[in-house]
């Protein structure tokens, strides 16, 4: 085939923005496999359990929303006929991330289906995939979003001015491949196949400087943010092994974020959380598909540098900008300076989505390699940062937690679609994730989650049964046709500083337990064998890095709020406030007399609607 002299300058622009980001070759390596791999979604049920209820209440608000207002503003776009009365918030049809909550539900859906092969929301499924299938033929055959084209030709010409087309399309595709993968439809995938095909074409056209122009989003609130278009690719790669895929991924993975991250250099400061923790999971999948050492670094590095210098006590991240240039940034959203935490504390600190993407993250990096640290972090996550955004009563999710006093928590309403919404109801359907873990000879019991899971490959089904964190005590049974040998590990948190009690059929176990690890029972197991593990929980305080007076108190690995309308300053040392504070029945309420004043604390995911604090003060000048 003879190209024309524009056909080959076009094709030297595609071949070039596809090569100039990968400057580099990243040693490969070849030998790395998963130490612990994490189970199906099918294989571990949620017992019945207070657990169990906040899914049903996630599970009720999927119930609630009308397809066909989800599938409105893709209709209309693609000059198919609605009748539906169009959804308000950031889905409203003049809104620019039009359609990015249709994704949130795809996803969200398709895992509630691979948990417990819900019929009713696989109808659903079905349908909008019949919709969607539709909605795309009239668009030409690759396209398909809920806003018009001419969001991606503005967003090249001018880098702005355009709120997230990215963003919200790899929504869209990564809602429709978990359909795929988690439920089965083939229309879904051949869809996320043809959207990829419309965003190689559009990147065959750009130069180099364009797109780095478009991907460069060190700025406040960046309008252009890609959103996680390199995970989606990298996980659409991962189904299809099509080269292309793979080429396409790498155009997202920008060197200007990834190199400083894979030379662990802190640049967090000042980035806006969202758009630069998405990209962080797309390096992961990387190095999962192609062995990249670089990415396994930068991934790494990354969470090193977000938990220990960017992370607030519960493990959530996001608050004020250092140069605040968009009034977003004077409250929420970014990164600050690390180790500079307490003079952030705004009502608007800790955005849910930065928090979901977090624990995925940590999840990834356990799986990798079966270390504790990333255990301990995610119990942390899950209870002291992802249930309490969660109204108890309703479903309803938070956008930002605030951490200082007095606050209250603002639910989002059921209209907003704002992405917390999103990404909330997708968090509530993977309260059955990284429980266990498993390889060939190995099962390793991270969270004590009343639970069920069948182990497929040993013939083994294992309960959990247990009341924790209102209870120190969790009891895990087997149950197998015959006897089979493996390994139990369980895991033993920083906080349990005491013994932990392991006993053996009623027997107890002269097994030391060491904090921060795991205590392994290497058995051959027989039919109803049980494990009782009995932890000793104690108050402790954590502090600022760089303000000792500023902390939270812990017991156990519960984070505790103060109930109170009133700004939190204590007076005396912190001992003696450990000293003072008292357990006050078996519904985990505590009480604390500092002063004269009577505190009630409780734990923070039990906080709903009343007035609180989980940082307190101490001042003692006068």
């Amino acid at each position: 085939m003879r190209l024309s002299l524009p056909g080959l300058l076009v094709l030297s622009c595609f071949l070039f923005a596809f090569s100039a980001n990968v400057k580099t070759k990243s040693v490969v390596a070849n030998d790395f496999k998963s130490v612990a791999i994490p189970f199906r979604p099918n294989e571990v049920k949620l017992s019945p359990s207070w657990l169990l209820e906040r899914e049903k209440l996630n599970l009720n608000y999927l119930y609630k929303l009308d397809t066909d207002r989800l599938l409105h503003n893709f209709r209309v776009n693609a000059g198919i006929p609605s009748t539906a009365k169009n959804l308000d918030g950031w889905e409203h049809p003049t809104v620019g991330l039009r359609g990015h909550f249709t994704g949130h539900y795809l996803s969200a859906c398709a895992s509630e289906i691979a948990n417990n092969g819900d019929t009713l929301l696989l109808n659903r499924l079905n349908y909008m995939v019949d919709v969607l299938a539709e909605c795309q033929k009239k668009l030409g055959g690759k396209y398909l979003s809920a806003f018009p084209e001419s969001d991606f030709e503005m967003l090249e010409k001018q880098s702005g001015f355009v709120w997230a087309p990215y963003y919200t399309y790899h929504k869209v595709m990564q809602g429709l491949l978990d359909v795929y993968t988690l439920a089965g439809n083939k229309k879904a995938y051949q869809l996320v196949l043809n959207m990829a095909d419309y965003v190689q074409g559009r990147m065959e056209k750009l130069s180099p400087e364009t797109i780095e122009k478009m991907l460069f989003t060190p700025n406040a609130n960046p309008l252009n943010e890609a959103g996680a278009m390199n995970e989606v690719m990298h996980n659409l790669y991962a189904v299809s092994h099509d080269p292309k895929h793979l080429k396409l991924a790498k155009v997202f993975d920008r060197d200007w974020y990834a190199k400083p991250l894979i030379q662990d250099k802190d640049i967090l400061a000042g980035l806006h959380s969202n758009t630069h923790i998405v990209l962080v999971n797309g390096f992961a999948k990387r190095f999962e598909n192609t062995k990249e050492a670089d990415y396994q670094k930068a991934t790494k590095n990354f969470w090193e540098i977000l938990s220990n210098h960017h992370c607030y006590v519960n493990g959530s991240s996001s608050g004020p900008r250092p140069i605040p240039t968009t009034p977003t940034a004077i409250k929420g959203e970014h990164w600050g300076l690390p180790d500079r935490l307490s003079t952030t504390l705004t009502d608007e600190i800790a955005e849910s989505c930065v928090t979901h993407n977090h624990q995925k993250l940590t999840s990834s990096l356990f799986s990798w390699t079966a270390d504790p640290r990333y255990a301990e972090a995610y119990m942390n996550t899950f209870y002291n940062a992802v249930l309490p955004t969660q109204n108890p009563e309703n479903g309803n999710v938070v956008y930002h937690l605030p951490l200082s006093s007095p606050r209250q928590k603002k639910y989002l309403s059921e209209s907003d679609f704002r992405c917390c919404n999103g990404t909330g109801i997708e968090a509530f359907t993977h309260l059955n994730s990284n429980i266990y873990f498993h390889n060939t000879d190995n099962l390793w019991v991270n969270l004590f989650i009343p639970s069920e899971l069948t182990w497929s490959e040993k013939h083994v089904k294992i309960e959990q049964t247990t009341d924790f964190p209102q209870s120190t005590k969790t009891e895990i049974k087997v149950k197998c046709e015959q006897k089979t040998s493996f390994a139990m590990k369980i895991f033993i948190p920083s906080w349990a500083k005491q013994k932990t009690n392991i006993l053996l059929n009623d027997k107890p176990l002269s097994i030391k337990t060491k904090a921060s690890s795991f205590v392994t029972i290497q058995r051959e197991w027989t039919n109803n064998d049980k494990v009782l593990i009995d932890f000793k929980f104690d108050f402790r305080i954590e502090s600022m890095k760089d303000n000792s007076t500023i902390f939270a108190i812990f017991y156990g690995p519960i984070m505790l709020a103060f109930e109170t309308g009133d700004e939190l300053i204590l007076k005396g040392k912190q001992e003696d406030i450990l000293k003072s504070i008292k357990k006050t029945d078996n519904e985990m309420t505590f009480s604390l007399l500092n002063k004269g004043i009577y505190y009630k604390l409780k734990p923070f995911y039990k906080i709903n609607k009343e007035s609180y604090g989980v940082y307190a003060s101490i001042r003692n000048e006068y």
